[in-house]
């Protein structure tokens, strides 16, 4: 299931500069994901972090996985950020990162439902540059309804 940004944008709330899913190339409801994000030099947190040697912040990738997974989350259950829900992220372990992510690279995001009780999500997560693993995680995301406007 390919899904472009637009259709992202129906079923996550964040906006730039915090919209960090460009493309979801494989989907299975329920089991998994893999999206991605296009990693440029005009990114609002390469000056900052750092100008001399732009890095993707740790925890930008650690948000960009919880974006993917927050898609599967709400396409499983046919519930979108318009209708009141959100997925909030609540937890990780056994976090690692393993590679620079830097201007031009493309990060491919990956998440495996392992559990979903009672609106409780845990996910295994991975995001790669190429074959390189950059970033392994298990996290954690909570649905919850919210008044909307």
């Amino acid at each position: 299931m390919l899904l472009d940004i637009n259709e992202i944008k129906e079923y996550l709330p964040q906006r730039y500069p915090f919209l960090l899913v460009d493309r979801v190339l494989e989907m299975e409801l329920g089991k998994s994901i893999v999206a991605y994000k296009n990693v440029t030099n005009n990114e609002p947190f390469f000056e900052g972090h750092f100008p001399e040697n732009p890095i993707m912040p740790g925890v930008l990738i650690i948000e960009a996985i919880a974006q993917a997974a927050g898609i599967l989350g709400f396409k499983t259950q046919e519930k979108k950020p318009k209708d009141g829900f959100l997925y909030y992220f609540v937890g990780a372990d056994d976090l690692r990162l393993r590679r620079p992510v830097v201007p031009g690279d493309q990060l491919i995001l990956k998440a495996e439902v392992i559990t979903n009780r009672r609106g409780i999500y845990k996910f295994q997560g991975t995001a790669f540059v190429g074959d390189e693993l950059a970033a392994s995680m298990t996290i954690m995301c909570a649905e919850r309804k919210v008044n909307v406007d």
